[in-house]
């Protein structure tokens, strides 16, 4: 009938932690509890009925794609239009043609990964063409 020390110890030591994973619940799921969860929870009010269709919201036209830089065959003067890339910068890539991707920017150590990443959607290395000419 008695509990020993331990046993009291252990039976207190689980109150405690059921009370913190008790208050913990509670922190998470807010004020309400479970009713914002429930099956009568209600809607925001800015919320659309039910019963209608959502419209879709009107997006801006997309605008028209840049042209994409090619770094194995752009000028120097092209390049520098890319953010980023001053003289010293389109010289060293002028410099380390060809490339085989424009992920060889920063392997060959021309540019930071920062700046490629910045720029990466802007450029492309164009592959030179192998096929032999067709004789008629």
């Amino acid at each position: 009938m008695f509990e020993t020390k331990k046993q009291e110890s252990a039976l207190a030591q689980r109150r405690v932690i059921g009370a913190v994973l008790f208050a913990f619940a509670l922190a998470f799921t807010g004020p309400l509890g479970a009713a914002e969860i429930g099956p009568i929870a209600q809607m925001p009010p800015d919320h659309p009925p039910m019963g209608k269709p959502a419209t879709a919201p009107q997006k801006a036209p997309a605008e028209k794609p840049a042209k994409l830089v090619d770094i194995n065959s752009a000028s120097r003067a092209e390049l520098k239009t890319l953010p980023g890339i001053g003289d010293a910068e389109a010289d060293r890539i002028i410099k380390g043609r060809p490339y085989l991707s424009k992920a060889e920017l920063v392997t060959k150590n021309v540019m930071p990964e920062g700046v490629y990443v910045s720029l990466k959607k802007q450029i492309i290395a164009k592959q030179p063409s192998n096929k032999p000419a067709t004789k008629k």
